[in-house]
């Protein structure tokens, strides 16, 4: 079975960092694209940021462009969402996901098969 565990979330001021992590067990992690979502409270998950099983290719929401970036490490079946500049409004439960079968591109939520369970990031202002 395969499982998700983020890590790294927690209480920052605003305009500091913060680097999540998102270990994946139970399955062939290259094989996955990879993706980070939030959810804010009241409102809709979101897609964040997103990267190819190769980590070649990767996609932003327009709202953490030049602020977040996406990484991956295959061997060590590791995903990372670096932080930067961070604002209050980026006060959110994160989810990394797995999908292994994505056509097109990664925002859908409902194109990933796999959940972490969330960690919360909470930005001071």
């Amino acid at each position: 079975q395969v499982q998700l565990v983020e890590s790294g979330g927690g209480l920052v001021q605003a305009g500091g960092s913060r680097k999540l992590s998102c270990a994946v067990s139970g399955g062939t992690f290259s094989n996955y694209a990879m993706g980070w979502f939030r959810q804010a409270p009241g409102k809709e998950r979101e897609f964040v940021a997103g990267s190819r099983w190769s980590g070649a290719s990767t996609y932003y929401a327009d709202f953490v462009k030049g602020r977040f970036t996406i990484s991956r490490d295959n061997a060590k079946s590791t995903v990372y969402l670096q932080m930067n500049s961070l604002k209050p409004e980026d006060t959110a439960v994160y989810y990394c996901a797995a999908g292994s079968h994505i056509v097109g591109t990664l925002i859908g939520a409902q194109k990933y098969d796999y959940w972490g369970q969330g960690t919360q990031v909470t930005v001071s202002s």
